[in-house]
């Protein structure tokens, strides 16, 4: 089961609640504001979060990873090339928004690494490093439920901005072709900001 529920005031964002149906355990993907209503979802649907998953260390993508840490107690992934954007405000850019983020019980991943849920050793995702948006950019991809939770790595007939700190144009592009538009052309993209589409969609932009 996949729920989308779109959050933030200044900046609209996808978050993802990727659940296995049979256990109603899960994932929640970019919690990156109103963590009370994400909270609540989670009461109402019975869901049981194992861990939260960050595409990329941006404001908009983390701001109520605290928040939902703290009432759920548990862990929190990143890349392990988002520290910086955890720790200062200026790289996560929530110092031109409003309040500063700086997150702390971050577990930080390598590239490739595989993440199952404990309930249920076979519902899982593995980690795609995407450098380009950010430095630590990843999707969090599903063979089996053919679906890739993409962040703003690549969007509906686009693809994320490359002008903020971590950020390379030619880096972007290149995840993109090497990374995402090699993945089987069904699988499903589900982005940061903008409805759903597919590899073979997107094929024709790049």
């Amino acid at each position: 089961m996949i729920l989308t529920a779109e959050v933030g005031n200044f900046n609209l964002v996808n978050t993802y609640f990727y659940i296995d149906d049979e256990t109603r355990h899960g994932f929640l993907i970019d919690p990156g504001d109103e963590g009370d209503k994400l909270l609540k979802i989670c009461a109402e649907n019975n869901f049981t979060i194992e861990k939260i998953l960050i595409t990329h260390g941006h404001y908009d993508h983390i701001g109520a990873v605290n928040q939902i840490q703290y009432a759920l107690n548990i862990p929190a992934i990143m890349n392990v090339n988002g520290k910086i954007y955890a720790e200062n405000p200026q790289w996560n850019c929530s110092i031109y928004v409003g309040d500063e983020i700086k997150l702390g019980k971050i577990t930080f991943l390598d590239d490739g690494t595989q993440i199952n849920l404990e309930k249920n050793p076979n519902f899982g995702v593995k980690m795609i490093h995407t450098p380009g948006h950010t430095l630590d950019g990843v999707i969090y991809y599903s063979k089996n439920d053919k679906v890739a939770f993409v962040g703003d790595t690549i969007f509906k007939n686009s693809y994320g901005r490359y002008d903020l700190p971590g950020g390379d144009s030619k880096t972007l592009f290149n995840s993109i072709r090497t990374k995402i538009l090699t993945l089987p052309a069904d699988t499903i993209l589900l982005s940061g900001h903008t409805p759903a589409t597919t590899v073979d969609a997107e094929k024709i932009f790049f």
